[in-house]
């Protein structure tokens, strides 16, 4: 079955140059499609899970007594909310990658300890988080007063109220924000191919950078691949959203 599909697109291409889906019956083109979406889901997922404690982390320092740690964080969000995010990646990778300390696996070649890969995941959790940490930050303000001062009676720390009784409340009113967020996250990553990272992105621009008739339909499953990818996060979080529900709150 395989073989009459990809035999079927090396005759299209013979009729249509412009449209050479090359990565359908080639597969060394099929391989690096494949690894450039397994590592844009990679990037994906540890960008949305470091974001995410990023904005809880952060969330809870905003509510400290100290002002030095209010000032911190407030300081974090406006420098990852007023820049643009691709100047971030060049900025993390390019200056501070300058003084990571490095090492040598082969005795020979010195590496950096911290690839481009991680200072994607770095900087994009970094940028996502100062926009989840605002999200919480709405999601605890919903929640009364009152509930966290009947807490407080029962011998709770102020910890276990954010763990036990604020945020659990909170997540349900910040999951619809928190969802338009993580799925700009997902669309962000496609940054990284600015520091060569072998998504999703740049595996198709070396595709169609080598075959220039591949270009087209190399550029169509970008926009497929990246719309069931969102589909999918969507999906995933709006049925969480439902399964959190309780009737008469947050709504």
């Amino acid at each position: 079955m395989m073989d009459a599909v990809a035999e079927y697109f090396r005759e299209l291409a013979e009729i249509a140059p412009r449209w050479n889906f090359i990565w359908m019956y080639d597969e060394r083109q099929q391989g690096k499609i494949l690894s450039g979406l397994w590592m844009t889901v990679q990037l994906s997922v540890a960008c949305v899970a470091f974001s995410v404690v990023i904005g809880l982390v952060g969330a809870w320092m905003q509510g400290a007594r100290s002002r030095i740690v209010r000032a911190i964080v407030q300081a974090y969000i406006q420098f990852f909310r007023n820049t643009p995010p691709f100047v971030q990646l060049l900025f993390f990778y390019f200056a501070l990658g300058q003084f990571t300390p490095t090492h040598s696996p082969d005795g020979w070649l010195e590496v950096p300890i911290i690839s481009n890969v991680g200072w994607a995941i770095i900087s994009l959790s970094f940028f996502a988080g100062a926009f989840n940490v605002e999200i919480f930050r709405a999601g605890i303000e919903a929640v009364p007063e009152s509930t966290q001062e009947a807490a407080e009676s029962l011998g709770f720390t102020r910890l276990q109220i954010y763990l036990y009784v604020v945020l659990p409340l909170a997540f349900r009113v910040c999951l619809p924000s928190l969802n338009n967020n993580l799925v700009n996250l997902v669309k962000t990553t496609t940054q990284a191919f600015a520091i060569a990272v072998p998504e999703l992105l740049y595996q198709s621009v070396s595709i169609w950078n080598d075959y220039p008739s591949a270009q087209y339909p190399t550029m169509l499953l970008l926009f497929v691949i990246y719309i069931l990818l969102v589909a999918v996060l969507v999906f995933g979080m709006t049925k969480w959203e439902h399964a959190m529900r309780i009737p008469g709150y947050g709504r």
